[in-house]
């Protein structure tokens, strides 16, 4: 129930990040569309993302929060604040010293990340303008990722997972803002992202000392504990962090096919990290300090326990995200996006990348469940193992599906490797002991499967009997007829799910009452 405390408490925010990142990328698709300024300032977006869920989010964090978290438990808040002020100081003279390099260097790492762009010296010119604006970011952000695993690890999960909504809020206001008054809207997009990071570390720098963890800067040193934060990261870093390098592998192989193939997958990809920020970044923030924990008092059993529970929850949510993406690409991406400059073709070929993801939905998000069982145990050298796997598959499987399908050719590519992933790191922990699947685990996912494949039927019968409203109907009628896709999927999965007892009844309950 804590571990589903902790879920909610991310997924709720998460969920308002997300609706608000949606009506953020309808403005961006109706202004830019998929021409070459959308193509620019996507990669210009995507790069410090990439390096910041790769070294940030993905190693910091899988060797900063078991560290952060024993000390707590073992000697109290003072060493582990003391602890967190040396690697916060190390951290930011190393990503001040990056960031610098980037910027010197940013012509040739584009030459290297969007090989494509150069023979359109246009686009080439922007993605590289864009790329020196936002990558600061990566700064900013990187330090907000620290404080973040310090409030998690203090099990106060709220303010850490709002601070994606204000990076929305900030784009939102630059597109409709600064625009008029900037070159072009992605000038003004790539200004808020860089703004955005000024303000996520303020809101978080007020959260910390409200936790009573006021973070000072002490001269940065390469002590004990840095050097094994160091040893945990540098292996950590391609392990935690596969499923962003295939992205990006997915960014350099589109920028050589036609252009918009770079939007294709972007925007295909934004509503793919709905279900995988509200579910699996949900679980995954919630489980690494809890099996951190179990880890530190030795509690094997609990910490079986609580990664059977994570598994479940996660695949509970993630398995009707799936179906309903891959019945339903045409009618969302319809509804969302196409209008302006987005038109009919656009379209098409995004819905036709949120398919071929589509396969690979529950893998996306197991991966942030099973990572941290690794990471808590401060075993960082495994993924590593299985992050080469899985990109090899991805390298390999990009190089021959763009061949036939394109871009969605990439997108599926994705997908086989993320499956290659979760396979490898499942049946390792199951060898080692750790991973141990109870009967309510094998049970209840056989029934949420089942619940799952009704919800299929009932949308794709639905489907059918709406399919007027999406093919001659204009904007007016298609918003109501995914509304009613979007409810009658809702509705049935649920229902279909208390009936063969995916969930029990008397858990929603107690959940709603501890909730009160």
């Amino acid at each position: 129930m804590n571990l589903f405390r902790a879920f909610a408490t991310v997924g709720g925010y998460t969920m308002v990040s997300r609706i608000l990142g949606f009506a953020r990328d309808i403005l961006i698709a109706g202004i830019l569309g998929t021409g070459l300024v959308a193509d620019a300032f996507f990669v210009a977006f995507k790069l410090p993302n990439f390096f910041r869920r790769l070294f940030a989010e993905g190693a910091f964090n899988a060797g900063f929060v078991p560290l952060f978290s024993g000390l707590l438990t073992n000697h109290g808040p003072a060493r582990a604040q003391a602890f967190a002020e040396q690697a916060l100081s190390f951290l930011l003279l190393t990503l001040f010293l990056f960031v610098t390099l980037a910027q010197l260097t940013m012509p040739w790492l584009m030459q290297v990340l969007a090989p494509g762009f150069v023979d359109d010296p246009e686009r080439f010119d922007l993605a590289v303008a864009f790329t020196r604006i936002t990558f600061p970011y990566l700064l900013f952000i990187s330090l907000v990722s620290l404080m973040g695993g310090v409030l998690n690890s203090l099990q106060r999960f709220a303010a850490v997972a709002a601070t994606p909504v204000l990076l929305n809020i900030c784009l939102i206001a630059a597109i409709t803002l600064l625009s008029p008054h900037l070159p072009s809207p992605g000038h003004a997009l790539a200004w808020g992202v860089a703004v955005a990071g000024v303000v996520q570390l303020v809101w978080l720098s007020v959260a910390c000392q409200r936790a009573g963890m006021n973070l000072r800067l002490p001269r940065p040193r390469l002590t004990p504990k840095i050097r094994e934060l160091l040893h945990l990261m540098l292996p950590a870093a391609l392990g935690a962090g596969v499923v962003q390098i295939n992205l990006v592998i997915d960014i350099i192989l589109a920028s050589l096919l036609p252009k918009g193939s770079v939007s294709f997958l972007f925007y295909a990809d934004r509503l793919n990290q709905l279900p995988i920020g509200v579910v699996g970044v949900a679980v995954g923030t919630a489980i690494l300090p809890l099996l951190s924990r179990l880890v530190a008092q030795n509690d094997q059993p609990g910490a079986l326990q609580a990664l059977n529970r994570a598994i479940e929850l996660t695949l509970f949510l993630a398995l009707p995200a799936m179906f309903a993406f891959f019945l339903t690409a045409d009618e969302l991406i319809l509804t969302l996006f196409q209008r302006g400059q987005f038109d009919a073709a656009a379209a098409r070929a995004t819905a036709f990348a949120l398919t071929a993801y589509a396969v690979g939905l529950p893998a996306y998000v197991l991966v942030k469940v099973l990572g941290p069982a690794f990471f808590a145990r401060r075993d960082t050298r495994t993924p590593v193992l299985v992050g080469i796997a899985a990109m090899l598959v991805n390298v390999i499987g990009n190089l021959i599906l763009m061949q036939f399908l394109a871009h969605a050719g990439l997108a599926l590519a994705t997908a086989i490797a993320a499956w290659l992933n979760v396979g490898l790191l499942s049946w390792i922990l199951y060898r080692r002991g750790d991973l141990v699947p109870d009967t309510r685990l094998i049970q209840r996912l056989g029934r949420a499967l089942s619940a799952a494949l009704i919800m299929a039927l009932v949308l794709w019968w639905l489907k059918d009997l709406l399919a007027a409203p999406f093919l001659v109907g204009g904007e007016m009628q298609r918003i109501p007829a995914l509304a009613a896709l979007v409810v009658a999927g809702m509705l049935s999965y649920a229902l279909a799910a208390v009936i063969l007892r995916a969930v029990r009844w008397d858990e929603i309950k107690a959940l709603l009452a501890r909730r009160r």
